[in-house]
């Protein structure tokens, strides 16, 4: 906070793990009084800091900030092969949901914290346009029903006479009600003739009234939304470019580039002018967005105040993927304009540069407990978070050589079996990771093994089931390192320690070693046959963390006790136990949050599937959701 009043750009917060980072940067966040984005290097840990942040601040808009996507297969081509593939993509319609939240809580509150994976810096919506093109209702305004129709298709609503779902409006006879993408709840305008006699936030399930409101603005239900003005000028544009192109082409002697680029864009051209949209729209943003070539897309950031804040949550690993993200998206579309796919406005669909996100953001601070070469750099103070609330200490680590390590191995597992804690081993290979699993079970040891090939779906189940005592042990290879809140594991193995590289580099040493830091009796041994660089100084530094807690708790008294961490409340179990078959998209919307959601936020998403499935007039599937939302809403109140 000392920095933050002092101006201060850049600092780092330097934290071990289980020191409680996220429980400081929550407090920085309240005293600082900001609007607030935390970038998290995946989507996992993203939602496990949406959740913890959620219960930090109740009475605040926490919002979620990830990719739609559920499945993405980018628009690419490989001259090699002379192979084209078209891009294919599923989007999760509440993700979308919630991100269409995120810019509606940007623009209207400033008491607002975003979690956001780097998503954050790819291109969205002009958020002038989210400004301008919303309506607003308040009482007494004279209005008919006609206009207020036309207003809302024009921002992407959709009109119904069914049962209602997000982004759509219905009208009978002097009563509009309106169902947005960004809120839980809906509103209802009553009119007396062309007048706004009434204007209620209701219930979106029961219609009850909540609210009585003065004045009410609708924001649009899409992320891209524009007029018919810019639509005009974005099509005269890109003519313009298209033009340019083809002679440049041709001059060139490339008549085939020429004429599929021909063909493929004025076939754009006729949907935009006829339906204001065409399939890869993303690519002509720059002349919707009247920006020149080469200047940087809107992105969430455009939506914050001038004067937020930004973590950077596990910086190690976040600030890489901000850098690389521009070059890998230019190199795949400069490809597609060099054949003739695309034309280069193309190139501007895309994420940030690494320079353009540092001069959008004005604080930054910087987390994580091995922070890279940048941020102790950049970062005018490092503040240090050795000390944890607990009093743990940094696990003892032991060195063993590699001869005979499996025995030694199958002893110290035992043990921890003994005394009802559990153990995680690190190999280098998927193969070995699968046959070591293998012989723990033909040892007796309850055994799973966790590695890339498993969708991040069963790596979540594979984790609960470790917690929950269901495994004793897991065999894993570099996906048990950052942000994993495992506190019934005592013993953490690493097997080929001093095999230089990527794998087992000091960072990502120190980053296995604090996954036993949650656990009184834990332990980290390496099986190595000699001490590499990276081990040492893994090892060092470990040791004078540990020898600062160990003094701090002589100082004052303090008996280190293990984390006790209750399991979610798992409300998804006796739900999900029906038949995948039967209700195939249900399963799949709810999985992607089922670890990580409240009791509440589970309601809603029972509530949105429902509405689903009625409007697919699957209304079978639709009543048994109602009767599960019912249950839980039950026990809600109780």
């Amino acid at each position: 906070m000392e920095g933050l009043r002092k101006g201060y750009r850049f600092q780092t917060l330097l934290g071990v793990t289980g020191s409680g980072k996220t429980f400081t940067m929550a407090n920085v966040i309240e005293q600082i009084e900001k609007p607030t984005l935390i970038i998290s290097p995946n989507k996992t840990l993203a939602a496990q800091l949406y959740s913890e942040f959620k219960r930090f601040f109740p009475e605040n808009r926490v919002e979620y900030f990830i990719s739609y996507y559920d499945y993405y297969q980018p628009e690419a081509y490989i001259p090699q092969k002379d192979l084209y593939i078209e891009k294919d993509a599923k989007i999760n319609d509440i993700i979308a949901r919630m991100r269409m939240s995120t810019f509606e809580a940007l623009r209207t509150r400033r008491d607002v914290v975003v979690v956001a994976s780097v998503s954050a810096i790819y291109n969205c919506g002009d958020p002038e346009d989210f400004d301008v093109l919303n309506i607003k209702l308040a009482r007494g305004m004279e209005i008919d029903p006609i206009e207020i129709s036309r207003k809302l298709a024009r921002i992407g609503y959709r009109r119904t006479d069914s049962i209602s779902t997000e982004g759509s409006f219905k009208i009978k006879g002097d009563i509009v009600e309106i169902y947005p993408t960004y809120t839980d709840d809906a509103f209802r305008i009553e009119l007396f003739g062309d007048e706004i006699d009434l204007i209620q936030r209701i219930d979106r399930m029961n219609k009850t009234p909540l609210e009585d409101l003065d004045k009410l603005t609708i924001y649009p239900a899409k992320e891209f939304i524009t007029t018919e003005e810019k639509i005009k000028a974005a099509v005269k544009s890109i003519r313009e470019e298209l033009n340019e192109r083809i002679e440049e082409l041709k001059k060139e002697g490339r008549l085939l580039e020429a004429q599929r680029l021909e063909q493929r864009t004025l076939a754009d051209i006729e949907l935009l002018e006829t339906m204001g949209y065409c399939p890869g729209i993303e690519n002509y943003s720059r002349h919707f967005d009247g920006r020149a070539p080469g200047d940087p897309p809107y992105t969430l950031l455009d939506y914050f105040d001038d004067d937020f804040l930004v973590f950077i949550d596990e910086s190690h690993l976040t600030i890489p993927q901000l850098r690389a993200m521009y070059n890998g998206d230019r190199s795949r579309k400069k490809t597609l304009v060099e054949y003739g796919f695309r034309l280069p406005s193309a190139l501007d669909n895309r994420p940030l540069k690494f320079e353009e996100f540092l001069s959008k953001v004005n604080q930054v601070i910087f987390v994580s407990a091995t922070p890279g070469d940048f941020e102790r750099n950049v970062s005018e103070q490092i503040v240090e978070q050795i000390i944890r609330p607990t009093g743990l200490v940094d696990p003892e680590v032991v060195i063993y050589p590699t001869k005979g390590q499996i025995d030694r191995l199958l002893f110290e597992i035992k043990m921890v079996k003994e005394r009802g804690e559990r153990a995680i081993v690190i190999v280098l290979t998927k193969k070995m990771a699968e046959r070591l699993s293998e012989y723990f079970i033909d040892m007796g040891i309850r055994s799973i093994y966790l590695h890339s090939e498993l969708d991040a779906i069963k790596r979540v189940e594979t984790l609960k089931k470790l917690r929950r005592g269901d495994v004793d042990v897991i065999v894993g290879v570099n996906l048990l390192r950052e942000g994993l809140d495992l506190p019934e594991v005592s013993l953490v193995t690493i097997m080929d320690a001093d095999v230089e590289g990527f794998l087992r580099s000091e960072t990502t040493l120190i980053q296995i070693i604090g996954r036993v830091a949650r656990n009184v009796n834990g332990k980290v041994i390496m099986f190595a046959d000699r001490i590499t660089p990276s081990m040492k100084r893994a090892i060092d530094e470990t040791n004078r963390r540990r020898k600062i807690q160990m003094e701090y708790n002589k100082k004052h008294g303090i008996t280190p006790k293990s984390i006790v961490k209750p399991m979610e409340i798992e409300v998804f179990e006796k739900f999900m136990q029906k038949d995948d078959e039967k209700y195939p998209e249900l399963v799949k919307s709810v999985l992607a949050f089922r670890e990580h959601l409240s009791i509440d936020e589970y309601a809603a998403v029972l509530e949105e599937e429902m509405y689903r499935a009625a409007s697919e007039l699957r209304y079978e599937d639709a009543a048994l959701l109602r009767d599960e939302l019912y249950k839980i809403k039950e026990k809600m109140k109780k």
